[in-house]
């Protein structure tokens, strides 16, 4: 009689609204199975800048949580959220879980900042289906982690808009925004896409190809940051950052 090895790593995540996320089994997943993803639901009500100060209360609950489930790691998902708490405030929460509760913490713009600094990039172009007062938000984030954004598409969804999308509706969203941001600003050194309610993956090895800019999305960011830590391997295949420790 066999059983199921222990996982080596915990990754904990609170996920913007409820449990699920990356767990989907549309999605590809890109760490070995191994590694276990141990989740909570922050409750997101909106991506409006009242609804993240609602549901960011809720945010040492999850964390105790996560703790509780033995989480090695705790990053707080959701671009949307890092954007409308702003990047000091951010940086303040992982510094405080950390003193507080001894684990190692992140949050969605951190982890994407770091991406995209890692590969050299200073200036990016962004393709984004978020409504214009999201999109400032994550714009002045970027800027002040020393990243410029040259371009800032818009399709004007809020939550309720994302979640109604299917999965070919969000893939073919994903590599039309991602050609608009290209073609409106082509001297950027790197494209985003933000959100992970959309499966915005596949348009990752398309876009490079076709741009010859390095992609970045919430999920190979955060994927990144485990395979420069050495707890996952490179992965070749889905864009450049993930085959660049």
């Amino acid at each position: 009689m066999t059983t199921s090895a222990e996982p080596r790593y915990r990754w904990g995540r609170i996920y913007p609204r409820g449990v699920g996320g990356s767990d989907d089994p549309r999605r590809q997943r890109l760490v070995p199975p191994d590694i276990a993803m141990v989740g909570v639901g922050l409750g997101l009500p909106e991506y409006t800048k009242d609804g993240v100060e609602e549901a960011i209360e809720r945010y040492w609950s999850c964390v105790d949580a996560l703790i509780e489930q033995k989480a090695d790691s705790i990053e707080l998902e959701g671009l949307p959220i890092s954007a409308q708490l702003g990047r000091k405030r951010c940086l303040e929460l992982i510094a405080e879980t950390r003193r507080r509760k001894g684990v190692s913490a992140d949050t969605a713009g951190e982890v994407v900042a770091a991406a995209i600094h890692h590969l050299g990039v200073r200036s990016i172009t962004i393709g984004s289906r978020w409504a214009d007062e999201l999109n400032q938000a994550l714009t002045q984030y970027m800027e002040d982690a020393g990243i410029r954004v040259l371009h800032c598409t818009t399709a004007g969804q809020w939550a309720a808009d994302a979640a109604a999308m299917s999965v070919e509706e969000g893939i073919k969203l994903s590599v039309q925004l991602g050609r608009e941001a290209i073609r409106k600003a082509p001297e950027a050194e790197g494209v985003l896409l933000p959100g992970g309610a959309w499966i915005s993956l596949p348009a990752v090895p398309i876009l490079e190809e076709e741009c010859g800019k390095p992609l970045f999305t919430n999920e190979i960011c955060r994927t990144w940051r485990l395979i420069h830590a050495g707890v996952a391997p490179p992965i070749e295949g889905w864009g450049r950052l993930l085959a660049t420790p």
